[in-house]
């Protein structure tokens, strides 16, 4: 930018002329001299009519208000503004903080919103930011018109023209070009003049290019077009395609002798014509059919590409008595990166994904993206289940590596359901949704894996729903049961708190766990009536206890996603807590980082609130998310509980140790609180116990259980926890 116009720029900043409406005086007064000291021209207004007023007898650059004026208020402001004053901005300092106030001000042309009371030091920013926005606008409109002057002066038709214009003499010589030439393919009009136009053609069209010239029948009403490709100069940039249209010159009617720009003979012209650059027309038509069958993310063919293989590939085996295979892949763990770190992540976590699945693949197969985190594998021409099982165990391994995504290393594993031609259907549609229903099995058999498709398993879907119905039963019959697995001092082996886990008495099917039911759960929405039983009951168990003599007993309950996320979760889970009396100092609630991080702000909001009445917040199954842990130190959390994943790796030698290790050090440093999951043997212990991990739960200290065993292990304080 040259320095004339960056002065320019910073004395219309300075100098901008700033209209500030508020119907208090006091703040009124001091807004102005805040802008008055950093250099504004202010004129105040008391209140929106006031405002209007002023507006009609004086110019102003930027319009401060507020909204809540009981004359005019400021909408009606910025509409009066809109009228008379087009080119001058508004920017809303209000109290006013609804989200229907905030979109009302911004779809009434507000620049900005700064919220009462505001920070002198952002309002400064936010006024120097508009007002250099504006005088940006205002120089750039300035040097647009100074430029369309000069072009009108100086502009000559055939340099400013969008396309080559060039001459050529008999032999195919360039006698003329114009500048464009330079633009679009690198060649100063000096190094072409003289050259024969072969020159800059693509080998691959020169015969057609020189047939084209020396064709018969071309006149000046009807001149010669083609396509051709140019080469660009020195190749520094790819080939590019052109529409040519060439006129033949009339000798007798073509007066110009002198000289041409690049130093050509125009006397010598015998043809002119335009090179119009359609590359991107052709580039466009390329994508558009590559579009139709590829996904572009990972350029992978589509699902309807996909469709049209296996088509082809049944046909041949049909054909042929062979076998094929179709696998249904799944990515374990991808929604967790796509809503903590992003959705670029997660577009990114799909290229590295496809990239190595490419690897695995043989000549022949087809990988395609068939939406969302989903692929399908068709593996055409095999001899047996086990080639397909070895592809499969390839794929999982290649994902198991760790992927590193900017500053952030994820993990993602895959699930895979497999159908063979012919035992898993005869048909496309039939061998995509048998794979499907495999693969949803290896989901619910804990992930990363693969299984092939059976008839038992279309038996199981119906089982599913028939699952579903009595989980709606069990609800209304109360068939659902609390027990309690204890979270216990590691020095003492002192009982500090119980976790309430829900348990289902099925009348059929015995004592069911939370992995046989709560997935149902949430998929159906029937979670949130469930977690309410349990804390009801959990209050009504632990609340008794406390009571009983333990006051210090801290009861922690799982929260689903579905609950923290209701507007009314705060209060809805403080009125069951009053309801059953329990003390809220000794609740504790655990949610995972991925809870946190799908919405911070809003979520951040109700820990505080809890955090203000006494509940305790911990973090479930810490360090298996992938979010910042920049929340840990702005967030009200108490207590980091270490997934049980981690604890196992807690091995003679293993340095998977080292994970439990840091996050022990971490909690320690920000003066948390930390329990750690899945404890089950004496070395597990000791190796926390020297770390300082104070608190632990796990099969060591035996299984969760119903609320009578645990009131008798309470009611012998003296026993010692490893006899639960």
């Amino acid at each position: 930018m040259a320095p004339e116009l960056t002065d320019q720029l910073l004395s219309n900043e300075l100098t901008a002329r700033i209209l500030v409406v508020d119907d208090e005086p006091r703040l009124l007064d001091s807004l102005a001299a805040l802008l008055r000291d950093s250099g504004y021209q202010v004129t105040e207004a008391h209140g929106g009519k006031r405002a209007c007023e002023l507006a009609d007898s004086q110019s102003f650059d930027l319009a401060l208000l507020d909204l809540r004026m009981p004359d005019v208020d400021g909408f009606d402001v910025m509409a009066h503004l809109a009228d008379v004053q087009p080119d001058c901005g508004a920017i809303v300092v209000s109290g006013e903080s609804s989200f229907s106030a905030v979109s009302r001000a911004l779809r009434r042309g507000a620049l900005d919103y700064i919220r009462k009371p505001f920070d002198p030091e952002e309002l400064l920013a936010t006024v120097a930011s508009v007002t250099n926005k504006q005088s940006l606008l205002k120089a750039h409109e300035h040097i647009q018109l100074r430029l369309e002057k000069s072009e009108a002066l100086h502009r000559y038709i055939v340099n400013s023209s969008p396309d080559i214009v060039f001459m050529l003499d008999d032999d195919g010589h360039f006698c003329f070009v114009n500048s464009k030439v330079e633009s679009l393919l690198g060649y100063p009009p000096s190094e072409l003049c003289g050259h024969h136009f072969r020159h800059i053609l693509d080998d691959r069209d020169v015969t057609r290019g020189m047939y084209a010239l020396n064709g018969p029948n071309i006149t000046a009403d009807n001149p010669r077009t083609l396509e051709v490709r140019l080469k660009t100069r020195g190749s520094r940039r790819a080939t590019r395609h052109f529409e040519i249209t060439a006129f033949p010159i009339d000798p007798q009617t073509w007066p110009y002798s002198h000289a041409t720009q690049g130093g050509g003979n125009g006397q010598t012209a015998r043809y002119y014509g335009t090179a119009r650059d359609v590359t991107e027309r052709k580039e466009a038509e390329a994508f558009i059919n590559f579009q139709a069958y590829h996904d572009l993310l990972t350029r992978l063919p589509n699902r309807a590409l996909f469709k049209d293989r296996l088509e082809l590939a049944i046909t041949h085996a049909r054909r042929s008595d062979q076998k094929l295979a179709v696998m249904f892949l799944d990515l374990d763990r991808f929604k967790v990166v796509n809503d903590t770190l992003g959705h670029a992540m997660g577009d990114r976590l799909l290229q590295a994904v496809t990239h190595r699945l490419e690897k695995c693949l043989r000549k022949g197969d087809t990988l395609s993206r068939f939406g969302g985190d989903e692929f399908t594998l068709l593996l055409p021409s095999i001899h047996s289940h086990e080639d397909a099982r070895q592809i499969a165990k390839k794929l999982i391994n290649a994902l198991r590596a760790p992927f590193q995504l900017g500053d952030h290393e994820v993990f993602v594993g895959v699930s895979i359901g497999i159908s063979i031609y012919p035992e898993a259907g005869d048909s496309m549609d039939h061998l995509i949704q048998n794979a499907d229903i495999a693969m949803y099995h290896v989901k619910a058999r804990g992930k990363d894996g693969y299984r092939f498709y059976s008839e038992s398993m279309s038996i199981d879907s119906a089982n599913r729903l028939n699952l579903e119905r009595d989980l709606r039963l069990a609800l209304e019959r109360d068939e659902l049961r609390v027990f309690y697995q204890p979270q216990v001092c590691s020095t003492t082996n002192r009982i500090v708190g119980l976790e309430a886990l829900v348990r289902w008495q099925h009348p059929e099917r015995g004592l069911l766990y939370p992995r046989d039911f709560l997935p149902l759960a949430e998929e159906t929405r029937l979670i949130g009536q469930l977690s309410e039983r349990v804390l009801d009951q959990a209050c009504q168990d632990v609340g008794l206890w406390i009571r009983s003599g333990h006051s210090d007993l801290r009861l922690a309950v799982n929260l689903s996603p579905v609950q923290v996320e209701h507007p009314k979760f705060v209060d809805t889970l403080m009125q069951r807590v009053r309801a059953h009396r329990f003390p809220a100092q000794n609740l504790e609630i655990e949610i995972t980082e991925n809870v946190i991080m799908n919405d911070l702000e809003q979520i951040s909001q109700k820990l505080r609130e809890l955090a203000a009445l006494g509940v305790r917040i911990a973090i479930d199954d810490f360090g298996t998310g992938y979010s910042s842990l920049n929340y840990l130190h702005r967030l009200p959390i108490h207590t980091l509980k270490v997934d049980q994943s981690f604890v196992k790796a807690i091995r003679s030698g293993d340095d998977g140790a080292c994970i439990v290790n840091a996050i022990v050090a971490m909690a320690h440093g920000l003066k948390l609180e930390i329990v750690a999951e899945g404890v089950e043997t004496d070395e597990q212990l000791e190796y926390l116990r020297k770390l300082g991990c104070h608190q632990v739960q796990g099969f060591y200290y035996g299984p969760a259980r119903p609320a009578e065993h645990i009131s008798r292990t309470l009611a012998f304080p003296t026993a010692q926890a490893a006899s639960i």
